[in-house]
């Protein structure tokens, strides 16, 4: 994008008029952080240099520093939340927090915070609800391998379920519209939240993109709170979850195809035996059969009354969802001016969801 439409999006947005405009949207940076003294000063500097007109939260989960203490010398507002867990702390933070646009950041000093401007642009301009960051990680230590393999594997089985719209579903980057944000019921504990955004927009089929950002190594002194194998299963048990939520009819079928098959083959020995004989050999086999069929069809049938409860679970979601005020559209003339300033210039536009 033209490094001249961003400037002139971001400084609509220093405006102070009385009409809603992309020029009056307050924005709220959202920073969690656990013992991030050595880097969340640095973050919040950099924030406040890229969004001069943001107010910058820090929200502190405990931490056994100085990372309350750096934050607020380096001008964030800070406050704390005692349950331990990123989940925690976001939801909190969208409960608290107010805003037109909400900036959510890790406080580990990973995220360029020069790209902020630019997924706002994207998002006013696309008239979206989310962008997120699809890193692209430019030094090795930045990105550990365990830590790529994983995502990559929870990104397409997301995908594979609930539709490929992202490449990066466990980005801790992301600008979201304050539609998006108080329409989402942020379940989750842990690291696993971010799943739970990427699914929730997926199933409300919400506007959204993703550019790509670099992703830089923690600087001296910070320690991932990530673990591998541990937030890993976390986040799979997570998506089994919202599989039994989201898509209760593929899953209980799932079951049910299960429970027939074993009993299936538990049970054909003895129908040979019968047909042959006319006898009913190793009764407690017989039952245990017919038991595992009585339960397929149990499966199947929750799941048909559940997939009904779930459609009217998204028909609230989604109405609630629309009782909230969008973004303001953005002007039609200027919109057709910066058309015509891409065609000169021989920019593209990237399409309004999907990878940018």
């Amino acid at each position: 994008m033209p490094a001249d439409r961003t400037a002139r999006v971001m400084s609509a947005i220093s405006n102070n008029g009385q009409a809603r405009k992309p020029g009056d949207l307050s924005i709220a940076v959202l920073i969690p952080c656990l013992d991030e003294e050595a880097a969340i000063a640095g973050v919040v500097r950099e924030f406040r240099a890229a969004l001069p007109t943001a107010e910058i939260h820090v929200y502190d989960n405990g931490s056994t520093d100085g990372t309350a203490r750096a934050a607020r010398d380096a001008g964030a507002l800070v406050r704390s939340e005692p349950m331990r867990g990123k989940g925690n702390v976001v939801r909190r933070m969208f409960a608290d927090i107010d805003a037109d646009l909400f900036v959510l950041v890790d406080g580990d000093g990973t995220y360029p915070a020069d790209r902020a401007p630019r997924m706002i642009e994207a998002l006013i301009e696309g008239g979206l609800d989310m962008v997120g960051g699809a890193r692209m990680a430019g030094e090795k230590a930045a990105y550990r391998p365990g830590h790529r393999f994983g995502n990559r594997a929870i990104t397409a089985t997301v995908g594979l379920i609930f539709g490929r719209r992202f490449s990066d579903i466990l980005s801790g980057y992301r600008v979201m519209s304050r539609r998006f944000v108080k329409s989402f019921p942020a379940l989750s504990t842990g690291f696993e939240i971010e799943t739970e955004i990427a699914v929730h927009a997926l199933e409300m089929r919400l506007p959204c993109a993703e550019l790509e950002i670099p992703y830089f190594e923690r600087p001296a002194g910070s320690s991932s709170k990530l673990r591998t194998i541990r937030d890993g299963i976390r986040i799979a048990r997570t998506i089994a979850a919202l599989i039994r939520e989201e898509r209760p009819l593929e899953f209980f079928s799932v079951l049910f195809a299960v429970l027939e098959l074993a009993a299936v083959i538990l049970s054909w020995p003895l129908l040979i035996e019968y047909l042959e004989t006319g006898l009913v050999p190793r009764l407690p086999t017989a039952v245990l059969s017919t038991g595992l069929a009585l339960l397929g069809f149990l499966s199947l049938a929750c799941g048909l009354i559940l997939d009904t409860v779930t459609l009217g679970r998204r028909e609230t979601r989604r109405l609630h969802y629309l009782s909230l005020p969008g973004l303001p559209v953005p002007d039609e003339r200027r919109a057709a001016e910066d058309r015509g300033h891409d065609a000169a210039s021989g920019t593209r536009e990237a399409p309004p969801c999907g990878h940018r």
